[in-house]
């Protein structure tokens, strides 16, 4: 009987699947899904505990992350998931200019989207606020 229960743990064991690694789920979250289906996960209570879910949202002086043109805290909030987690994932080995490009350019993607649901006329100033915020982080969001 020992052995058959020690078979049986052993069956389920090699049935279940080890999660995939961290550099995979932060890309997939990053750049294969939508921003609210990344929002969806990151406020999950099953969400992946090895990546780094922390935001302080837009952190633009005075204008913070909305404004009455646009509502950029989701887009800001998935910024900082790629920033935060790429700069760490295997020693930083995935953290490149041409990766942290990409990620500015998903932020501006989302930004875009927020302004998409605007009226016209509010749209064409949401998405100069919205190059304005791409704008500030390709030119003072380090390397």
């Amino acid at each position: 009987m020992a052995f058959v229960h020690t078979f049986v743990v052993a069956a389920i064991i090699s049935a279940t699947t080890p999660p995939p690694p961290p550099h995979t789920v932060a890309h997939t979250l990053m750049f294969r899904t939508s921003l609210a289906s990344f929002i969806t996960s990151a406020q999950s209570s099953t969400r992946d505990a090895r990546l780094d879910w922390s935001t302080d949202g837009c952190s633009v002086p005075l204008i913070k992350s909305t404004g009455r043109t646009f509502d950029f805290t989701n887009a800001c909030h998935r910024h900082d998931f790629g920033y935060r987690n790429f700069k760490v994932l295997n020693n930083g080995k995935w953290w490149t200019s041409a990766l942290r490009h990409r990620i500015d350019r998903v932020f501006h993607a989302d930004m875009y989207k927020d302004c998409a649901t605007r009226t016209k006329t509010t749209r064409n100033i949401c998405r100069a606020w919205a190059r304005t915020f791409y704008r500030a982080v390709r030119t003072y969001a380090g390397p």
